[in-house]
């Protein structure tokens, strides 16, 4: 799970959101009028004030303060007076809210701690603010920011940067912060949870007693050898270690004071004392790991405990759980249900020993369940992780838990595990209950399927239902979670409006969800998708996640125009701010190419130039923000056009690309070689030369060699640590390619593969809907393919078309689907609705919907391509419809 998207859930409750637009008090300082002779501007989580005709360099030393929740408001107002008094530049996050989840437990590491940024005009003047402010803020507490050096044992930090919003490519052609290094070339400005000047700054010598103090914290006196990491939260690490006096095996786990907040402002240390006083009470369960002691290093606290051998349960049932196969015999099934209901026997009974001595686990998931197996292949299990614990007397909410199992807010006590046990009963077979997020009445959508699917008692199933929606009637409307009214509601009808399967009932609805979605009056986005929309400029106008994107869905699966729509996309890309993005599925390339599409070429052709201005020769070469999507979009609108120079630009990223794709990492279509192969292949179609499909072929053979193949004889992209099926970096993505090659070549290891790219889109079971990284994907593929032979057929592709049934969540009384993480609906083509919407058009009888570059491919003739249906609006087989142009 990604616990950067827990932070954008606050500010709405259908869809993922910055966290500045959450409505919350500001500080006073925030409030304030802004002084005379000053300027101020809101950036995201940044206020910034900066006197009128100052000039400051563009990048140096700057210094942050850190300060606590409890002190932030006193620290802000001093710092606020001096740099004012003294006309220094300076920004501070303005509340705190803000303040809590840029110190919350899974923050960025990088900016955690990060309160006030002030811009010294050089470094002498670095040097006497430094000195002032740790003065000034003596005897402050507030937690040590990663990414700098400390001043002192106060909260003055120091980093060189860039003052200035700057960007380059990076060596993997990522557009990343930049700073000039000594002759005047950007160069990426690493913000790691490190400190890291860059190597040709000579470090001030006021700076040097700091850092060999820094230097001088090790743990070379305590008796204890970290031998890896574990697990990184902002709150610490934790580590596999042994004790250097015994050799037993242990786990380190690490407190940073006031960084990694809970829910109730409690920092890591806190917890830790929590963790320590909930396993003394613990001791001798077998269920629960033995404390062995405690140490300080610096300022870090460090809790040393038993190293309990096994896996969690989310890695250990994922690699046993049948639906993982195309077509599970009944036989598997009834074994896994026999697994999975043994399981869920031995955690309640863990449980129940905990409750037995008082204490509330409160953070029952998955991950913090370890499994472990006898010789006889009995299993066992016990609970990790009681940072969160407490003694049942102590009334305490939950302050940290897994989306998947948070309990609603009014539960307390023993009620809190008893909800996750609930939970754990449906996602043992089917782990989705981060829908319940969303919606609690989903969990009798959820249930309902588990039993078409297992033969699991009906009885087990209902408890489960009944536990988690008990109380929603007496819920406010507004609450996420308030859609189920009684303890089991009895729905008058289906919970979904429309079956996925029911193309055109289900093509409408879900149409009808995206235009209800539409925000009209927001400058960042007009439709709410991935947390991707505010990680760059234009995010919310982009092809994978904003409004490109979704009306190119929307076209594809026959949409009437939607002129309201398109104005406000030319109306944000009229000048695209600093910083926007070159690549297709992130920046100017995939919008210019949507406006082409949607008859607005004037457009097109501007965002065209301004992205040849840019340096587009130093972006990296993959499909998703590189020189094969750049190459992609500026053929098609040279082609159209009729503009050799766009054209021309084409075949030199096409000749960049060859060069370059040898190195990428990466396989698959969005970050691999097929992406390049993608853009080499149409390249030889429309030239005839033959070294562009010979190109196109070695790319194909280096994504292969990133594969791997299963027992079940499905081929998958290996990643080290997992291995991925999916469209957008995984093997699915890779045989959309293979498909199109072979059109042209014949490959006896490309045949192959495609087979067992084929069996790999079959699984029964995908963790989540998304076009590029889930099921969505499958139904894409699987509509489309040339592949012959078993897994192709109807009956395959419906399977995979009703499977989505299981993550749908109805939007105002519309068909629509959660993005990455499940926590929210997103609309947009990458992760939301938008993406399953194209997937569904491309299965719909005579559905011709596709991604971009990748059309419908010319059938053998034992399988004829279907006709188009007269009444679709199709990119492909419609000329563009004549509209105004700006």
């Amino acid at each position: 799970m990604n616990k950067g998207y827990a932070a954008f859930c606050d500010a709405d409750r259908w869809f993922y959101d910055a966290p500045y637009r959450r409505v919350e008090e500001n500080y006073r300082a925030a409030l304030a009028p802004v002084p005379a002779g000053w300027q101020s501007h809101r950036s995201g989580d940044w206020y910034a004030l900066r006197p009128l005709g100052c000039e400051l360099p563009s990048q140096g030393w700057k210094i942050h303060v850190s300060a606590g929740l409890d002190n932030a408001e006193s620290v802000l107002e001093r710092v606020y007076a001096y740099c004012t008094d003294r006309r220094i530049a300076f920004k501070f996050v303005p509340s705190r809210y803000l303040l809590h989840l840029r110190n919350a437990k899974y923050a960025d590491r990088a900016a955690s701690g990060k309160f006030l940024t002030v811009y010294p005009a050089d470094e002498e003047q670095c040097r006497r603010i430094a000195e002032d402010l740790d003065a000034l803020l003596a005897g402050e507490a507030g937690p040590y920011i990663l990414s700098d050096l400390r001043w002192g044992a106060g909260p003055v930090h120091l980093r060189y940067g860039s003052f200035t919003l700057r960007h380059c490519y990076d060596e993997h052609g990522e557009l990343v912060p930049a700073i000039e290094d000594p002759d005047g070339v950007l160069v990426p400005d690493p913000r790691g949870p490190v400190f890291q000047p860059p190597s040709w700054l000579a470090l001030p010598d006021f700076l040097r007693p700091h850092l060999d103090a820094r230097s001088a914290v090790t743990l070379t006196d305590v008796p204890y050898a970290v031998e890896r990491a574990l697990h990184f939260s902002n709150g610490g690490g934790v580590y596999a270690g042994r004790d250097t006096r015994t050799g037993e095996p242990v786990v380190l786990k690490e407190g940073r004071p006031f960084a990694g907040l809970a829910a109730d402002g409690a920092d890591a240390v806190a917890r830790l004392h929590r963790e320590r006083t909930a396993l003394e009470r613990l001791a001798g369960l077998d269920c629960v790991p033995a404390v062995h002691g405690t140490f300080t290093v610096g300022d870090h606290h460090f809790l040393v405990m038993q190293y309990l051998e096994g896996e969690p349960l989310n890695t250990y049932f994922a690699h046993r759980h049948p639906l993982i196969e195309a077509d599970p015999d009944p036989a598997e099934l009834a074994a896994y249900t026999d697994w999975a209901l043994k399981i869920h026997r031995l955690v309640t009974e863990a449980v129940d020993a905990v409750h037995a001595r008082g204490v509330v686990f409160n953070d029952l998931h998955l991950f913090n369940i370890m499994v472990s197996e006898d010789a006889a292949g009995e299993p066992s299990v016990a609970l990790l992780d009681f940072e969160a614990a407490a003694h049942v007397d102590e009334g305490l909410r939950q302050t940290v838990a897994n989306p998947a199992f948070v309990a609603p807010p009014g539960r307390r006590g023993f009620a809190v595990d008893r909800y996750a046990l609930a939970c754990l009963r449906l996602a043992l077979f089917l782990p989705l209950t981060s829908l319940l997020v969303l919606d609690r009445a989903k969990a009798v959508h959820l249930a309902d399927i588990v039993a078409e699917q297992f033969p699991v008692p009906r009885r087990f199933l209902d408890e489960a239902v009944e536990e988690i929606l008990a109380g929603a009637d007496s819920e406010p409307a507004s609450a996420p979670h308030a859609a189920g009214a009684g303890r089991i509601p009895a729905p008058a009808g289906p919970y979904l409006p429309v079956e996925p399967g029911d193309h055109e009932a289900a093509r409408a609805s879900m149409t009808a969800a995206i235009r209800a979605s539409a925000t009209f009056g927001r400058e960042d986005r007009l439709f709410p998708g991935d947390i991707a929309q505010f990680a760059t400029e234009g995010g919310g106008t982009c092809f994978g996640y904003g409004a490109a994107g979704v009306l190119h869905a929307l076209a594809e699966t026959g949409d009437e125009p939607w002129p309201e729509a398109e104005e406000w996309l030319l109306a944000r890309t009229k000048e695209p701010a600093s910083g926007t993005p070159l690549g297709f599925y992130d920046g100017l390339a995939g919008t210019a190419w949507t406006l082409e599409r949607l008859g607005h070429r004037d457009r097109a052709l501007t965002l065209a130039e301004q992205l040849l201005r840019q340096p587009w020769q130093d972006v990296g070469p993959d499909l998703h923000s590189g020189l094969a999507g750049i190459g992609l979009a500026l053929g098609a609108l040279g082609t159209s056009a009729s503009e050799p120079a766009l054209l021309d630009a084409s075949v030199r990223c096409a000749e960049l690309t060859a060069r370059s794709a040898p190195e990428l990492k990466r396989a698959g279509l969005l970050y691999g070689g097929s992406g390049p192969a993608l853009l080499f292949l149409r390249l030889y179609e429309r030239t005839g030369d033959q070294d562009w499909l010979l190109r196109a072929g070695d790319a194909l053979r280096r994504d292969l060699d990133h594969c791997v193949t299963s027992t079940y004889g499905t081929l998958q992209v290996n990643e080290g640590w997992r291995t991925m099926p999916y469209l957008g970096a995984g093997s699915v993505g890779i045989g959309m390619v293979l498909d199109d090659w072979l059109g042209h070549g014949a490959d006896p290891r490309f045949e192959q593969a495609r087979r067992e790219i084929v069996r790999a889109a079959q699984a029964t079971f995908y963790a989540q809907p998304g076009l590029f990284r889930g099921a969505a994907g499958m139904v894409l593929y699987l509509a489309r393919t040339t592949t012959p032979g078993p897994g192709t057929r109807p009956d395959d592709l419906t399977r995979q078309i009703d499977a989505l049934a299981r993550h749908a969540v109805p939007y105002q009384g519309h068909l629509a689907f959660p993005g990455e993480q499940l926590m929210r609906l997103s609309m947009d083509l990458s992760t939301g609705t938008a993406g399953a919407l194209l997937a569904l058009g491309s299965a719909a009888p005579g559905g011709r919907a596709q991604l971009p570059f990748l059309p419908p491919p010319r059938r053998a003739a034992a399988a004829p391509e279907p006709a188009p249906d007269p009444g679709a609006v199709s990119h492909r087989n419609n000329p563009v419809k004549k509209r105004k142009t700006t």
